[in-house]
């Protein structure tokens, strides 16, 4: 059976799902639901500013039709993950669709792992392979969507608005383990973005969730300033602290400047200022500039909103991870280099 499985590509691990797939279901998420709600946004403002012409229009509909595909791209971005063969990747297709409108995207996300790897097990195992294999991809998509993914969904969404309860009675300690959770989710490898719109996080809990990743992203990006320059500071500023994660491993003093300055903002986010935030920008911090982007399309397009994103998101944890990171280097838990991210 070990041969058997090692020889579909089959690798029963936690890593290999809730790590290597839920990244590449973030993936499909950025190209289907966050992408359309962007472009959907940007042409709803476009119109209140100029009127509604044909391209606005146009734009607009293209977003809602970008956004409503999320299901088969997250199918595809998962069979992808798992090494599928071609029919059973274009059938995934399917299995994702299935598991967004009878799950949501964590339906999704179960009936594309559960389908690809029951689809790899026949594939090219028949002389009738091109039946067989998107048949059973397909057909335990559905199964999967129909009996699993409701219950996962609503698990999900339970906890979700137990948090969202929880963090407007609570803004403030709720607030500081909301930004810390999903920040740290954010530096490891394990999709804070997916988790975020599986859990269907909004409003405060969502702010302090934006709080906490932009705070990695940031602190990691001027604390190590010195190591990588301008291209590590866009690279991390801008792209996913991820990328420091080998460092951390090797240093664990380095996680601490970024994670206290979410620790520290997280209370200002949720009790004074008030930021609220949408499942699509919750978990992706200031990666592609999404989170405060969202910020805007929940708070308005003011300058008010604007002054509180530059603060909040970039100059405070900029300033705060600095302050923190050269006292550690002073002392010397933290060396040169420790920060040092390879970019190849």
């Amino acid at each position: 059976m070990k041969s058997f499985l090692a020889k579909k590509e089959i690798k029963l691990s936690w890593n290999n799902y809730l790590i290597n797939a839920m990244s590449h279901m973030a993936l499909g998420l950025f190209a289907s639901l966050i992408i359309g709600l962007i472009i959907k946004t940007m042409a709803e403002q476009l119109q209140n500013l100029f009127g509604e012409y044909t391209l606005f229009l146009f734009l607009e509909e293209l977003g809602v039709l970008t956004m409503g595909l999320m299901g088969p791209a997250i199918g595809v971005a998962v069979a992808f993950s798992l090494k599928a063969p071609k029919l059973v990747l274009f059938a995934a297709v399917v299995s994702g669709a299935a598991g967004a409108t009878l799950g949501g995207p964590a339906g999704s996300f179960i009936a594309a792992v559960i389908s690809t790897e029951l689809g790899k097990l026949v594939s090219g195992e028949t002389k009738l392979d091109i039946i067989v294999t998107p048949f059973v991809t397909v057909l335990s998509g559905f199964v999967t969507a129909s009996f699993v993914g409701p219950w996962i969904q609503t698990g999900l969404q339970s906890i979700g608005s137990l948090i969202i309860w929880a963090t407007e009675q609570q803004p403030l300690l709720m607030g500081v383990l909301v930004a810390t959770i999903m920040g740290l989710a954010l530096t490891a490898p394990i999709s804070s973005a997916a988790l975020a719109i599986m859990l269907e996080l909004e409003g405060l809990a969502a702010g302090a969730a934006t709080v906490g990743c932009a705070a990695q992203m940031v602190g990691f990006a001027v604390s190590s300033y010195r190591e990588n320059r301008w291209s590590g500071l866009i690279s991390l500023g801008i792209g996913t602290s991820m990328l420091q994660m080998p460092n951390i491993i090797k240093n664990p003093y380095i996680l601490i400047p970024p994670t206290a300055a979410g620790i520290i903002l997280a209370p200002i986010s949720t009790l004074l200022v008030g930021l609220i935030n949408n499942p699509a920008g919750a978990g992706m911090g200031t990666s592609g500039f999404v989170g405060p982007i969202m910020i805007f399309t929940e708070m308005g397009f003011t300058l008010e909103t604007l002054i509180i994103i530059i603060l909040l998101l970039i100059v405070a944890p900029a300033i705060i991870s600095l302050i923190l990171s050269e006292w550690l280097r002073k002392i010397g838990k933290i060396q040169y280099g420790d920060m040092k991210i390879n970019q190849s």
